[in-house]
């Protein structure tokens, strides 16, 4: 081989290394961009589920944090009285008295009309007592067949339990008050 073609050959050569190096530049480059564009996507899917996964969370907190305050608030009701509550106590007083006569013993004149309020009343407590207490427990319950791992906030389970407590002492006290244990119907005058 002569030297001009040897040199022609290693031209050639180099030329198409130069271009060989080119077109794996080329493809390293397209690679690269892609991976970007895959990890966009990986990045934009992983926000999304996150979001979504937020979003969840935050309705079940809202529902379960709803039913601890509701539950409290029943169980405050059972303790201090409800509009429901002296309603029907006043009803049961007026139904008392509109049944009886005047010429009814004292006994049942006191009976008719203020014992069976009362009792109306400290039913009625009775009642929202319980759904205090069925509600606070029901909120205290469901983690257990909610997601597991997924903790309940702390102020959540603090209020139910307040709620479950004071639904326990509201009905605690609506039967002391329905069974005359509490004030019950005072001595009557022996005849």
């Amino acid at each position: 081989m002569n030297a001009s073609t040897k040199t022609e050959t290693t031209a050639d050569a180099a030329a198409e290394a130069q271009a060989a190096k080119a077109q794996a530049a080329a493809a390293e480059e397209a690679a690269a961009e892609a991976a970007a564009d895959d990890d966009d996507e990986d990045d934009d899917a992983a926000l999304d589920a996150l979001i979504a996964a937020e979003e969840a969370a935050s309705t079940t907190g809202v529902k379960s944090g709803a039913a601890a305050v509701v539950a409290a608030a029943l169980g405050f009701i059972s303790l201090s009285g409800s509009w429901l509550g002296t309603v029907a106590g006043a009803w049961e007083t007026l139904s008392g008295q509109v049944k009886m006569s005047s010429s009814s013993p004292v006994a049942t004149q006191i009976k008719e009309g203020y014992t069976d309020g009362w009792h109306a009343t400290a039913l009625i407590g009775g009642l929202f007592a319980l759904l205090a207490l069925i509600v606070g427990a029901a909120v205290l319950v469901k983690p257990a067949f909610g997601t597991p791992g997924k903790p309940q906030a702390a102020w959540i389970k603090s209020v139910s339990w307040a709620g479950v407590v004071l639904g326990v002492i509201g009905l605690l006290l609506a039967i002391a008050k329905y069974t005359d244990i509490i004030m019950g119907t005072p001595g009557l005058p022996s005849a």
